[in-house]
């Protein structure tokens, strides 16, 4: 009894809804006072309209549930990087037994951020009350996302009155960064004239000849490298996998001073670059470590393991160009967590002397400096004089504007490559 008079308060809040009413009254009334055929019949055909809409309103939209699905390319996905679209199914289940002629369904997708997109379809339910509706949504850049409730609404066969129901269907995921595939690093190429005092060590990445594991035949093998046992055992050819010779630890300093980028896609370019440095360190088996400074300084210490490495990316998913201030002071307080000896590569839109102090902060902790300049698309400089300057000091320098730009910018033989 309380959810019929429920769903009759909640559905005398519109003027169509105090119109019926006030019909059904009127008819009440004249049947009453008049009587006969006649009053009767329009007292009969006005309650059984209202009783048609109490019970639209009480076992109709008002308790649909949705259950969703989300896709990737029609399989389920494990990873969503920056560009890709989202499918989003919803299974839609009316109750009750009174049919409608449409749903008509409102979506909203936020971001981390704050933005949102909104998404509006109608469907057609069967007479079992169940539809499925189907949408993707635009390609997404890096950062958290959430759907918020669903919205279902209707109408009943009449057009009179309008149904209204709020199902929230859970849907988070997380679109990571974009990232190009670096084939080789000129950093640690034991050869380079850029090195510096730091790479005594050698930092070449032969082979040792202690054997690792197993791994896939790859074509161009030698003979001597072909694990005879495990190809007989798995019927698939397979070499043996050597440990690899030691290279110093790298820390990358990531520049998220608000300031300093010209526009949000400056930003999204350093942040892509950590990235895709992130995966070529994961790739060779290098330690690698992250230092973000923003509002907040984060330090990531250099480690080779997948979870610290999935803890980088996961922070690189929600950071924002949001810092203030120098940088010399945020890196000073976190000295201790840097350790010596490793390289310490600047990824930074800034250039000149605040650059320099960095780089001699670097030095003085035995730490091997280098600058990854990031610039802007739209302001892009006309001359390499930045990197000439750092390269005249010794110091390995790289600028370019493009992500696509980035593998031909570190790893070729110049190194003030753009």
């Amino acid at each position: 009894m309380n959810r019929i008079l429920s769903a009759i308060r909640k559905g005398l809040r519109t003027r169509r809804h105090w119109a019926m009413l006030t019909v059904w009254v009127v008819t009440l009334f004249y049947l009453l006072f008049q009587g006969g055929k006649l009053s009767s019949m329009l007292f009969g055909m006005s309650s059984l309209l209202m009783i048609y809409l109490l019970f639209g309103g009480y076992s109709g939209v008002s308790r649909a549930t949705v259950s969703r699905r989300l896709s990737f390319n029609d399989e389920p996905f494990t990873l969503l990087h920056a560009g890709d679209q989202m499918q989003v199914k919803l299974d839609l289940n009316i109750p009750g037994f009174l049919p409608f002629p449409y749903i008509i369904v409102r979506e909203v997708l936020q971001r981390h951020d704050g933005q949102s997109w909104s998404f509006e379809e109608s469907v057609i339910p069967s007479f079992r009350g169940t539809a499925q509706l189907m949408f993707q949504t635009p390609s997404l850049e890096r950062g958290r996302y959430h759907f918020t409730d669903t919205v279902c609404m209707s109408e009943d066969i009449f057009g009179i009155m309008e149904h209204k129901g709020v199902v929230h269907a859970p849907g988070q995921f997380r679109v990571m960064p974009r990232s190009v595939f670096i084939p080789y690093w000129n950093l640690f190429d034991r050869n380079s004239r850029m090195a510096g005092p730091q790479t005594a060590l050698s930092t070449s990445r032969r082979e040792t000849t202690q054997i690792n594991g197993v791994r896939d035949y790859v074509y161009g093998d030698r003979l001597t490298r072909i694990h005879w046992n495990a190809t007989a055992r798995t019927g698939t050819w397979k070499s043996k996998e050597f440990e690899h010779e030691s290279v110093p630890k790298t820390m990358l300093i990531l520049d998220a001073t608000a300031a300093h980028y010209a526009t949000n896609e400056q930003f999204e370019l350093a942040v892509s670059t950590v990235t895709s440095l992130l995966e070529y360190g994961n790739r060779e088996r290098i330690g690698m470590g992250l230092c973000t400074l923003g509002k907040q300084l984060n330090v990531f210490v250099p480690a080779g393991t997948i979870l610290e490495r999935q803890k980088m990316l996961h922070h690189l998913v929600d950071i924002q160009a949001d810092g203030i201030g120098k940088l010399f002071p945020k890196l000073e307080s976190a000295a201790r967590l840097f350790p010596q000896g490793s390289y310490f590569v600047l990824i930074s839109p800034m250039k000149g002397q605040p650059v320099m102090e960095l780089i001699r902060w670097a030095t003085s902790h035995g730490m091997n400096p280098s600058h990854l300049y990031v610039q802007s698309l739209n302001r892009k400089d006309l001359t390499n004089d930045w990197i000439s300057i750092l390269r005249t000091r010794g110091i390995l320098g790289s600028s370019f504007s493009t992500l696509q730009e980035l593998p031909s910018a570190i790893g070729g033989n110049s190194y003030d490559k753009a």
